[in-house]
């Protein structure tokens, strides 16, 4: 569930940019991956999210497209995502189902000098899977990092450096 309030500063121009960062998840998996931020309106922002994945000797290439803004939970600063997904799952032989399914994201993030750090909360941080309310959420990841529980999925915690927009052919 995202956070449900309204966001109450304009969309941060240090965030907007072309960001690029490599994905590694620890065995015979690597790719690249960037950020393309820009203003969407006055305080949300508009996420394309380019990706390449090798794995063995194939190559998965991967867009994505998000609607964000950020919100602060204590001092930290979060980027709360829209978005969606497809499940593509085998329905009969020789056969496959495509559905489109709305996700969320909350991520924590820091920008230092050119490099922009993304912690992607985990969905297995709590074991309660739905919240009534984006206080009652904003409320338990207070508590958990105040505790200085790890909340955040490894995986999809991130460095990406600033670069210059890549010229279109």
């Amino acid at each position: 569930m995202p956070l449900e309030a309204k966001p109450v500063e304009a969309v941060d121009s240090s965030l907007l940019g072309y960001w690029y960062g490599i994905v590694k998840d620890g065995s015979d998996f690597f790719g690249i991956e960037a950020l393309d931020i820009s203003r969407q309106s006055d305080s949300v922002y508009s996420i394309i999210r380019y990706g390449k994945g090798i794995k063995d000797d194939f190559i998965l290439p991967d867009t994505s497209y998000f609607s964000g803004y950020t919100s602060y939970i204590g001092q930290q600063r979060y980027m709360n995502v829209e978005g969606y997904i497809l499940l593509v799952s085998p329905s009969g032989k020789k056969k496959t189902e495509v559905k489109k399914q709305k996700v969320y994201y909350l991520s924590a993030l820091d920008i230092k000098n050119d490099t922009l750090r993304v912690r992607t909360i985990t969905e297995d941080f709590s074991k309660k899977k739905n919240f009534n309310s984006a206080t009652e959420l904003k409320e338990l990841v207070e508590k958990l990092t105040t505790e200085g529980k790890n909340i955040y999925d490894e995986q999809y915690s991130l460095y990406y450096r600033r670069i210059p927009r890549p010229k279109s052919h």
